[in-house]
């Protein structure tokens, strides 16, 4: 019996790793919307979703990011300042953290990220989503990056949501 299930386990593990995620197609994105407490972006193209990620985010998901080094994911409305393909995580999209109503607030820090794995941890692929894992900025695999940085200018707007 223990075997079998081992088996199971091993079956289902696999097909977790390798069952193909949706594809977001050739649109260039307009917006980017984050769930923090549902561990999802979404992509729109003009008022259309057109795909959702699956995400990782800060070791301190809850709550507004206020300060550097608090492992929060910040909330409320940003948009990507830049694109690094040389980044320590596999590509990333840059994130207008603080705004100004942050900046109103004394929030501190910077540096916040849509970004894939670190460098040489790309095989670990979706395993990645279960556990919160960055300083504070959103992660997603590899191959998923790959398709946002393509399909994301500089300027979308990110609204990051608790």
């Amino acid at each position: 019996m223990k075997k079998k299930l081992l088996i199971l386990l091993i079956i289902s593990i696999g097909i977790y790793y390798f069952y193909p995620t949706k594809k977001l197609g050739n649109h260039e994105i307009t917006k980017i919307e984050v769930y923090k407490h549902k561990r999802k972006l979404i992509v729109y193209a003009g008022s259309k979703a057109v795909n959702e990620y699956t995400i990782s985010l800060g070791f301190q998901p809850k709550g507004k990011k206020m300060k550097e080094g608090d492992e929060k994911t910040p909330e409320g409305n940003y948009y990507i300042d830049a694109k690094n393909d040389k980044s320590s995580c596999y590509k990333n999209l840059g994130v207008s953290y603080p705004n100004a109503s942050d900046k109103a607030n004394h929030y501190t820090g910077g540096l916040i990220k849509i970004h894939g794995l670190r460098n040489g941890f790309g095989w670990v692929g979706k395993f990645h989503r279960f556990y919160d894992w960055t300083n504070g900025c959103m992660a997603v695999t590899n191959q998923e990056m790959e398709e946002l940085y393509r399909h994301v200018p500089v300027g979308t707007p990110l609204i990051i949501y608790p």
